[in-house]
């Protein structure tokens, strides 16, 4: 037997496609290494408090707008299966994503204990998947195992070091210590932050400049959560950020550590430094391992990712898929697909993409007249409720093409995927709606208020805001002919005020009628 698609892991991005196919009752068959779901969350975060906020009182009882603050829910038409009614907590618990994920798991074709230990492709180009003594076969593989080994970086010693998934979670286990933690992400400021009352010293270390999430909108750069550390760095109370290439880690006779450390921002030659503890928190990678020369995918980013098309395929292996935080290599560090809030959109894009290449199912769209009235009207209701372009901004567009005086609006697509032709042959007009942060967003200080900032009702500078703003891209027969940008800071306001109905309207009007596109009962 061989199945149209083989996912392997039942984490929460393999979950949402399985639900999804289960939906559309296609042949699919998930295979889990766990005896459970969800794996990962059952040890991560260490120290069990998630970053991803859970919302519950919005204001509003729609829910595609609350899932805008809602970071944890997977998608689904059971209005039972909302992570809200898991836990009220706004940093829940990660055992409480556990319980949802066990709960959403139900019904879904699963096969637990199913560790993969090789992944080969024939000539035929289907694949070979062996799972324990079982050869499984599929005409695609779909990879949703998420960066399930911890990124070791090449500094000789390294091995010596502690790491995060090992390490103990106990500050007791460090007091009067000193510890080095190297990494400069959220799991090193959280084991840091966990250590304060009862580490002596606490050095965090790493080349590169501490991002805050707040100024660069990347959810995956320091959090406020965990970041209580720099207040104890700035206010001189004995820990310190390190920036600067540890150079190497030797262990002493006593059993403490020597460490070389290289400063990034001094002249000053290696430093030595000695601690009683090290610990590695350096992320995460792609376990390649059991993909053998047939079907093994190029990876990317310091081989921590594996390269991808616009269409979430391996760009050197056909066939093979990638869902979940492994589809982060598609916009590392901008936007959301490392997260579930943002992958979540990215995985019912993968199925829709799978339908159209294989079940021919177009993508999903609704028809509409080609008027300029109708499309604004039609843009703006999206704008002020859609949770996907939302979370996935720069990353998912709503596309509306117009032929002949009829408009087709297509919502959540892969922009990179759009304009690969994956909709199709280009429309004499197609319309491109996305939200988006300005050029230098990430750039300022947000909370300066000696920074100026482009007025909220100035369409003309709009496109230099650094604000989240709903944009517009006009394209003819393919090719980008004029942009429009929707004065309205969405951080602020939830929904855009009539004001912008008129200037949209001119805008598409003008679009319209240069390409003869406006039916002729509209002109």
């Amino acid at each position: 037997m061989t199945h149209d698609y083989l996912i392997i892991g039942a984490g929460p991005a393999g979950l949402q496609l399985a639900a999804l196919m289960e939906r559309d009752d296609r042949d699919y068959l998930v295979l889990e290494a766990a005896a459970t779901p969800g794996a990962f969350f059952r040890t991560y975060p260490r120290h069990r408090q998630l970053i991803s906020i859970n919302k519950v009182h919005t204001g509003s009882d729609d829910p595609e707008f609350n899932l805008r603050a809602d970071w944890n829910s997977l998608l689904s038409d059971d209005p039972a299966l909302r992570f809200g009614n898991y836990s009220r907590r706004y940093f829940p618990a990660a055992d409480d994503l556990v319980r949802y994920l066990d709960d959403f798991a139900a019904g879904l074709r699963v096969r637990y204990d199913s560790p993969v230990s090789r992944v080969s492709r024939g000539s035929d180009g289907t694949f070979a998947v062996r799972t324990g003594d079982d050869v499984l076969h599929a005409r695609r593989v779909v990879v949703a195992t998420g960066v399930s080994r911890p990124y070791v970086p090449p500094i000789p010693g390294a091995d010596l070091a502690e790491r995060y998934d090992t390490v103990s979670v106990d500050p007791d286990d460090f007091t009067g210590q000193r510890v080095l933690i190297v990494g400069k992400g959220n799991s090193a400021f959280e084991t840091a932050d966990a250590l304060i009352a009862t580490a002596a010293v606490i050095h965090v270390a790493g080349p590169h400049s501490v991002r805050l999430a707040w100024q660069s909108h990347y959810v995956g750069h320091l959090r406020a959560v965990n970041n209580n550390f720099l207040d104890t760095y700035q206010l001189k109370s004995q820990n310190a950020i390190l920036d600067g290439t540890v150079e190497r880690i030797e262990r002493r006779d006593d059993g403490g550590y020597r460490v070389e450390f290289r400063y990034a921002r001094t002249v000053e030659a290696i430093r030595v430094l000695h601690y009683d503890r090290v610990i590695l928190c350096t992320g995460f990678r792609f376990d390649a391992a059991p993909f053998d020369a047939s079907a093994r995918p190029r990876l990317v980013i310091n081989d921590r990712f594996p390269e991808q098309t616009p269409a979430f395929e391996s760009a050197t292996v056909p066939g093979l898929y990638f869902a979940g935080t492994l589809t982060q290599q598609r916009d590392f560090k901008k936007s959301t697909n490392g997260f579930i809030h943002g992958f979540r959109y990215g995985v019912r894009a993968l199925h829709r993409i799978l339908d159209s290449r294989y079940h021919d199912r177009p993508w999903p769209a609704t028809t509409m007249s080609a008027t300029p009235e109708a499309i604004t009207d039609a843009i703006i209701a999206r704008i002020n409720r859609t949770s996907a372009l939302w979370q996935q901004f720069s990353v998912l567009g709503d596309v509306i093409t117009v032929r002949g005086g009829t408009a087709w609006y297509a919502q959540e697509v892969p922009v990179a995927y759009a304009a690969d032709g994956g909709l199709g042959e280009p429309a004499p007009v197609t319309l491109v709606v996305t939200l988006e942060y300005g050029p230098s967003h990430d750039a300022v200080d947000p909370f300066d208020i000696a920074v100026t900032r482009v007025a909220e009702n100035d369409a003309a500078a709009a496109h230099r805001a650094e604000y989240l703003h709903p944009v517009v891209r006009a394209y003819r027969d393919g090719e980008p002919c004029a942009e429009h940008h929707l004065a309205e800071n969405l951080e602020n306001e939830w929904h855009l005020p009539d004001v912008h109905q008129q200037p949209l309207a001119v805008f598409l009007k003008e679009i319209l009628a240069d390409a003869k596109e406006i039916p002729a009962d509209a002109r």
